[in-house]
């Protein structure tokens, strides 16, 4: 992988790291397509500038964890399923789910689920004033529902989000406790897997992954206040119907 490559990877990324479409699943597929090898470096480049972006959604948010620790407390007991799970399931996932076909079939999947939800979706009120009075038992199957983004193509975003709206929030506050959800997740994700890969890097390796960390926050930052608007004005449903195609496409390709 060369700079040019490595800075492709961020900011799609940054792009995709918040919104229902999956980043993990974009950044294979860009290194399927960019006919980048996929050794270790190159998996935990795609893990670790994550932080990058969890970096942009941490300062744009900073004001908000500051009114309450209530939110702390949320957050924390939504984080508990998938730290548990990620332990326990983290050397079969990289060993057999970071490949292109398990992210297209993923991708068609989710693109149909989030179509198909999008009008309850629409219909659904929120039933908690604000996001530190989600109740506990809401809280964790929340998290219990990011469990399945695991499976690279699925989306932490997506599933956040749609188990926030089936737990009593509205689709803003769905989202924005995925943004904040983002936060203990990932920066648990790179640090376990980092631990976990023990490779000594190059000097251009880190130097890629400095520059990946930037790109990501930069491309980040943008796409979050996109994102939140789009949200607001058309739902999901657009999200669902890009998943099925790309997914389609990459599948008609591997085939």
């Amino acid at each position: 992988m060369d700079t040019i490559q490595s800075i492709i990877l961020a900011i799609i990324e940054g792009l995709t790291e918040f919104l229902p479409i999956s980043s993990t699943g974009h950044m294979i597929l860009a290194s399927y397509a960019m006919k980048i090898h996929e050794n270790e470096f190159v998996k935990t480049f795609e893990v670790a500038i994550q932080l990058g972006a969890i970096m942009a959604i941490a300062i744009m948010y900073i004001k908000r964890f500051l009114q309450s620790f209530d939110i702390y407390i949320k957050l924390a007991i939504a984080f508990i399923p998938t730290a548990i799970v990620g332990f326990l399931a983290y050397d079969f996932i990289k060993a057999y789910l970071f490949n292109p076909i398990v992210v297209s079939v993923s991708l068609v999947i989710g693109g149909v689920v989030l179509i198909l939800i999008d009008k309850k979706i629409h219909q659904k009120e929120g039933q908690v004033t604000s996001l530190e009075k989600i109740p506990i038992k809401n809280a964790f199957f929340i998290g219990l529902i990011q469990c399945l983004s695991m499976i690279p193509g699925t989306s932490r975003a997506a599933a956040t989000i749609v188990g926030g709206v089936f737990n009593k929030l509205d689709k803003k506050q769905a989202t924005e406790f995925s943004f904040l959800l983002a936060i203990p997740t990932m920066f648990a994700a790179t640090g376990y897997d980092l631990i976990k890969t023990n490779i000594e890097f190059t000097s251009h390796e880190i130097q890629m992954l400095l520059i990946g960390l930037i790109f990501a926050f930069i491309s980040a930052w943008f796409a979050v206040r996109l994102f939140l608007k789009i949200v607001e004005r058309y739902g999901f449903k657009h999200f669902g119907y890009y998943r099925i195609i790309l997914g389609i496409i990459f599948l008609i390709i591997m085939y």
